[in-house]
């Protein structure tokens, strides 16, 4: 039975990722802060504990029959929505938390000879220079440098890449590492400052009623793709798979508006929804994934449309915000 260690297990994406790691027959350990919210974890051994702390990595890479783990999974990252990243208020945590665990994670990894290692990196370390027009974004993979994020979550994802690769190079490290253009679905945080869009949306929608608006961010013109669970985790198995390091993207080349996001939501909720537009953090005013170097060397694509992924997100977070306790 193959082993997989997944870093940041109690996570929207390490969870589900625990989930078809395990559906495919692996053993799986987890570790993170906290266990998933939403369900109780797949994994067959799961350790709460702060990935920062360089004992709590070194155990964790100590496979339970002392061969190394042939996969790990690094997601692990101090990480949110736009209100928690653009405010430029948590900037030095989400650069110290997030570099201090990759450090010790690529450190161990070579020392204990593991398989392989998926790095979990981000669209956000394209340049912001290139993300100006919302209707031509400039997102392919060879468009990286000269580099100019929009973040410091930007920047600390394009430093772990540098720094997983570079230990590639030096000491044969079998990396692989995935740029994610905002990934959703449903078990995924809704609220409280760190959701993404996507769940902010579809909770705006779902609490307010019928000729009611929701507000949204900026004008709303701004543009993004987003890529469901399902489909994100096909594309990390594939690239994991396959002989090829990356960077490479994984995401939807269907880009969207907000505002048309917010119609989409409102369509399937039946409700008659108008737009209110606040001031509020929006990043780059647009943003696409490229998935020509993807196709070319992993023949993968997204298989299905938004608004499929976007229904089932909806009809998840409605059941959450609606339901009631029952008593027994």
């Amino acid at each position: 039975m193959k082993k997989a260690l997944v870093l940041g297990a109690g996570g929207f994406i390490g969870n589900h990722l625990v989930n078809r790691l395990k559906s495919e027959g692996f053993w799986v350990r987890g570790i993170d802060l906290k266990y998933p919210e939403f369900q109780k974890t797949q994994a067959d051994h799961f350790v709460i504990g702060d990935l920062r702390d360089l004992a709590v990595v070194i155990e964790g890479m100590k496979s339970p029959d002392s061969t190394p783990f042939e996969e790990v999974y690094q997601l692990a990252a101090d990480m949110g929505g736009a209100g928690y990243i653009f405010t430029g208020d948590n900037d030095a945590n989400v650069m110290h938390n997030s570099a201090t665990i990759n450090l010790n994670i690529a450190d161990q990894a070579v020392k204990y000879k593991i398989g392989k290692i998926f790095y979990s990196s981000s669209a956000c370390m394209y340049p912001a220079y290139n993300q100006e027009d919302p209707d031509n974004p400039e997102c392919s993979e060879s468009s990286a440098y000269p580099a100019a994020p929009d973040s410091e979550y930007g920047w600390e994802k394009l430093f772990s890449e540098r720094l997983f690769l570079a230990y590639e190079r030096n000491y044969g490290l079998q990396v692989r590492i995935a740029r994610f253009h905002n990934i959703f679905g449903e078990l995924s945080t809704y609220t409280g400052g760190k959701e993404k869009a996507p769940a902010a949306i579809c909770r705006k929608v779902a609490t307010a009623k019928s000729g009611e608006s929701v507000e949204v961010w900026g004008d709303g013109l701004q543009t993004r793709s987003f890529l469901y669970i399902d489909e994100c985790l096909t594309g990390v198995r594939k690239l994991m798979d396959s002989d090829f390091s990356g960077p490479v993207n994984i995401g939807s080349d269907e880009m969207v508006s907000i505002n048309q996001l917010v119609e989409m939501v409102a369509k399937i909720s039946g409700k008659t929804i108008s737009l209110h537009h606040i001031p509020g953090p929006i990043g780059v005013r647009g943003r696409n994934s490229d998935n020509k170097l993807i196709y070319e060397k992993l023949s993968w694509r997204p298989s299905e449309p938004l608004t499929a992924g976007i229904t089932k997100l909806y009809h998840w977070v409605n059941e959450q915000v609606h339901q009631t306790v029952h008593p027994a």
